[in-house]
């Protein structure tokens, strides 16, 4: 090949700024595009070394480190006397297709199905406003103590709660006894630390709970109405479900197995019906049991707010009944704060490599620090004096919240019968729209969150109102704001509400 002149000009290398920093990077990348769009082509000599620096002012090392990162990554060729060139083999590769950088609007990009159903779930995990009646808010007397921070203070301080490596998949041994610990008394949960592993969340069990025991395609069984954060993940592991109606004793076994004879699990909240309130009834928990175990079926419990009932004790988990059967779900972020971010899951013991598997892959482990804080927390006896004192506080929110909407609401708005949460749910009358009716309760400050989307089949409207991090008159001032609200939407002369027991689907 015939010697090329040994000086060439490089038109783009005029647009590197030397004041922005990171000269070295940004010659190397203005060398890729100029090779790329044939500003520079296969076999051309390039500037040496000291020759380059010199014309764009800048240290000659820097040149040199530019120069060896290309001839890594197979742009430049360099040898002993020759001087530097683009590496010929780059004649033999299709030439890239320039960037066409004028200013003109980009067709839309059509999204994957999985990813538009995705980007639709983000909808429903955006945070409200923490505002009247937003639900799962902790505040001021219902927020962790001073212990908590203490506590963490000097966790945090120690080198445990800061390890150089990872972390066991399943969760810090020490948190995990101290769960089973807890839900061996509060619960009556059958299990060994052996059993637990840490979660993101309820949320993160759910999902969990899919992969282990599920494959695409499977029948499973959900209550309806239901958490749409339960609904989606069994949308987003290709599930066929199965919804199935809820009554005051909770979910219809009988009419899931007429529905669905096949399904391979049910995914429930017997404790506390989500959104509706009611527990289940033992002989629905019963004759689930029963189904699962003829079936060699599976039963995911979800067993959020359950320490929070205000009359008698709370109801004991169904893992109680069948522990070889049922994956159990808890949450320690609902009770403590939401943004802890801190869940378990218990599960018979075959399964729990599985779990922890699954767990590895989506995000290894929880972090350590928390889970040091957490454990100490518990096994000083500070999580079982905190769910006490907030109990109380809840409750007495409650009666608050119950109080202001018999003041303030229409006749034609029932409250439904629960005794457990931190939230109450209002019916509607069938003519409202509930989903308008909350956008327009945001615009006045208030958060209510609508219930008719939950539903498959036969949808009523009502609104779910959260009273846990709210003082008696920010309660009462929201509930006289949402009274005119639905006034807005359906005029209508006031009345006193009257507490009366709403018929089930």
């Amino acid at each position: 090949m015939p010697r090329l002149r040994a000086t060439i000009s490089i038109p783009s290398l005029g647009a590197i700024d030397r004041a922005a920093g990171q000269v070295g990077r940004q010659l190397a990348q203005a060398l890729r595009a100029a090779i790329a769009e044939g500003e520079l082509k296969a076999g051309e000599l390039l500037p040496s070394t000291r020759a380059l620096s010199a014309s764009l002012g800048v240290a000659r090392g820097t040149v040199t480190e530019a120069f060896e990162q290309l001839q890594a990554e197979g742009y430049l060729e360099s040898q002993v006397g020759a001087g530097t060139r683009v590496a010929p083999t780059l004649a033999e590769q299709a030439r890239p297709v320039a960037v066409d950088r004028s200013p003109r609007k980009s067709a839309p990009i059509r999204l994957p199905a999985r990813a538009a159903r995705l980007a639709k779930v983000v909808t429903a995990f955006t945070p409200m406003p923490e505002i009247p009646f937003a639900i799962a808010v902790p505040g001021g007397a219902v927020a962790p103590d001073d212990n908590w921070r203490r506590l963490g203070n000097r966790v945090r301080a120690s080198r445990a709660a800061a390890p150089a490596s990872y972390g066991d998949p399943r969760g810090l041994l020490e948190l995990r006894q101290a769960i089973a610990d807890y839900v061996r008394k509060s619960r009556a949960v059958h299990c060994e630390p052996e059993q637990v592993v840490i979660t993101a969340g309820t949320q993160q069990g759910l999902y969990l709970a899919g992969r282990v025991l599920l494959s695409s395609g499977d029948r499973v069984w959900a209550e309806d109405p239901a958490y749409p954060g339960m609904t989606s993940v069994l949308d987003d592991l290709d599930l066929v479900t199965t919804r199935v109606g809820v009554d005051a004793q909770g979910i219809d076994v009988d009419a899931a197995v007429a529905a669905c004879s096949d399904a391979r699990a049910a995914f429930v909240t017997p404790s506390h019906q989500y959104p509706l309130g009611m527990p289940m009834s033992m002989a629905r928990r019963n004759a689930l049991v029963a189904w699962a175990q003829r079936s060699n079926a599976w039963i995911v419990e979800d067993d959020y707010d359950s320490e929070l009932r205000y009359a008698g004790h709370p109801f004991p988990s169904m893992q109680g009944l069948a522990p070889s059967r049922v994956i159990y779900l808890g949450t320690l972020s609902k009770v403590l704060f939401p943004s802890l971010r801190l869940g378990y899951v218990v599960a018979p013991s075959p399964l729990i490599d599985a779990f922890a598997g699954a767990r590895a892959l989506l995000d290894r482990h929880s972090p350590t620090a928390d889970q040091h804080v957490l454990a100490a927390y518990m096994r000083e006896g500070l999580f079982e004096a905190h769910i006490r004192r907030i109990r109380g506080v809840y409750a007495a929110r409650r009666e608050t919240l119950i109080a202001a909407l018999e003041r303030h609401m229409p006749d034609d708005v029932t409250l439904q019968p629960s005794d457990q949460g931190m939230h109450l749910l209002l019916w509607l009358p069938r003519r409202f729209d509930d989903v308008q009716l909350a956008k327009s309760a945001l615009a006045d400050g208030i958060v209510v969150r609508p219930i008719s989307p939950m539903y498959e089949a036969a949808a009523r409207p009502g609104l779910m109102l959260g009273f846990g991090g709210f003082g008696p008159d920010e309660l009462d001032a929201a509930a006289i704001r949402l009274r005119r609200v639905m006034d807005q939407h359906r005029p209508q002369r006031r009345q006193a509400l009257t507490r009366r027991t709403h018929p089930q689907q």
